[in-house]
């Protein structure tokens, strides 16, 4: 490499890289109002927008601007947190403060396998597809048919759906259907206890998982019946997230704290179970 090609003062930094076709992207206005877009090099309807051209897209990098029928739009590469915000809702998602924890407590990463017990609306899948892409892979078990196509379409915008499958059934009983040993199960349904003797096979030695409830009675019965099992490492946590409201000579707490959203029962297999 040349001096001066692709550095900052002496250091590598991160060559531009236009948009591509088939990615999805977010215009952001002057007052924070998002905009989705699914980038095509062709005429693109855009929401509230009408028909924009495309081909714009070609020329652009993450945090440009563009100025679309006179107003000023910067255009973001969405992460994972946007990506949770944007997706169709029906079943409630699991919170990005959530989804956050599971990654960390269940250290989730590229080329892991998982599997989902509970897709609701496919909030976490998204955040598991996104940690474990392109290598990995997530595996959801739904027990309802429409809760399973609704994440299905949403996991298909965000352009995930190649690292995913699903099976309906219920957890409790079902064959989980895959050939391999997971690396992390997670649970979001109302008795995670009376699943985990039919799962835990399919979960590797040393492998972790995760609880999601949303009351009290729910943790008790689980934390309970992983101990009952041998299962290390059980600890329960719940998340309480509070935003700041900052203004040049004062700061305060938001009225809009992210209060209780579920509790988080996390473990680890032992050799054995």
């Amino acid at each position: 490499m040349e001096p001066g090609d692709n550095q900052l003062n002496g250091q590598p930094v991160r060559a531009r890289m236009a948009f591509q076709e088939g990615e999805t992207v977010y215009l952001e206005d002057a007052n924070g109002k998002r905009v989705w877009v699914k980038v095509a090099y062709g005429m693109v309807k855009v929401q509230s927008l009408g028909a924009i051209d495309g081909s714009r897209f070609k020329d652009l990098d993450d945090g440009d601007g563009l100025t679309i029928v006179g107003r000023q739009y910067t255009v973001f590469r969405p992460g994972v947190t946007e990506l949770m915000e944007s997706l169709e809702r029906g079943a409630q998602i699991i919170s990005a403060k959530d989804a956050a924890t599971i990654l960390m407590h269940c250290d989730v990463k590229c080329g892991d396998k998982v599997i989902e017990v509970g897709a609701g609306s496919g909030g976490l899948t998204t955040a598991l597809l996104h940690a474990v892409a392109p290598e990995g892979r997530v595996h959801t078990l739904e027990l309802k048919e429409e809760n399973a196509h609704r994440a299905g379409r949403n996991v298909a915008r965000v352009g995930l759906d190649k690292y995913w499958s699903y099976a309906i059934g219920d957890a409790r009983e079902m064959d989980p259907g895959v050939d391999w040993k997971a690396d992390v199960l997670t649970m979001d349904m109302p008795d995670p206890w009376l699943a985990v003797p039919n799962l835990q096979g399919s979960l590797r030695a040393g492998g972790r998982l995760c609880a999601y409830v949303p009351n009290m009675n729910q943790v008790e019965s689980t934390v309970v019946a992983l101990r009952e099992m041998g299962y290390s490492d059980v600890h329960a946590l719940e998340n309480i997230q509070r935003y700041l409201e900052v203004h040049p000579g004062g700061v305060r707490p938001s009225f809009d704290t992210l209060g209780h959203t579920g509790y988080l029962v996390f473990a680890r297999k032992r050799s054995g179970n």
